[in-house]
């Protein structure tokens, strides 16, 4: 089977996601495929490594958990199920505290913190798409990183609806409620 064998127009679940067995990496957002940039880039790579190193270390002995993709999360709306599951992401990095929401699949359910780092070509998927995906499952911070403009942004998840910090650079240290005593130096995560 290839990707080119599917219709794009044609609303699929995470069922039909699971059996795919093509080359192409992609996720689901309410049921329609997302094709995943190209493999990410150095830069990129090493982003990902400057957050969520710092992470594991920090979480190393308490409840919380953090993974890197790929690793699937499935934001089931009516059931569990495989056949009511319609969307299905693979976020750059996410935290999850409720360890029950894991199995040897991903994560099924809202994760505490998402990060995605924009790639060129993805903004609009990551920016609108997943922001309302993770807004609507309850995903209470979901982080937002461009490496092209070195700028950080955090949406919190209040009254079941996303405020955005203010876009934090260089000089500024990220915080997460979710996370007590956890902080991310910009400075360092930005240098070359």
């Amino acid at each position: 089977m290839k990707l080119a064998d599917l219709d794009l127009n044609k609303s699929y679940t995470y069922a039909d996601y699971f059996k795919w067995t093509f080359e192409e990496r992609v996720e689901l957002i309410k049921g329609k495929i997302f094709k995943m940039s190209p493999a990410p880039n150095s830069l990129h790579q090493r982003l990902s490594m400057n957050i969520s190193g710092p992470m594991w270390s920090y979480l190393k002995g308490k409840p919380c958990q953090v993974y890197s993709a790929p690793f699937d999360v499935r934001l089931p709306r009516r059931s569990k199920d495989d056949q009511d599951i319609i969307t299905v992401l693979q976020p750059d990095i996410c935290v999850i505290c409720d360890l029950s929401k894991v199995d040897k699949r991903g994560c099924i359910g809202a994760p505490d913190i998402v990060v995605e780092i924009l790639s060129p070509g993805n903004n609009t998927k990551e920016l609108k798409n997943k922001y309302e995906a993770y807004e609507e499952a309850g995903v209470k911070e979901y982080w937002v990183v461009s490496p092209q403009d070195k700028t950080f942004l955090v949406y919190t998840l209040i009254d079941k609806h996303y405020t955005p910090s203010r876009l934090m650079v260089a000089g500024d240290v990220i915080t997460s409620p979710a996370l007590p005593g956890f902080s991310l130096d910009l400075t360092e995560l930005f240098a070359e």
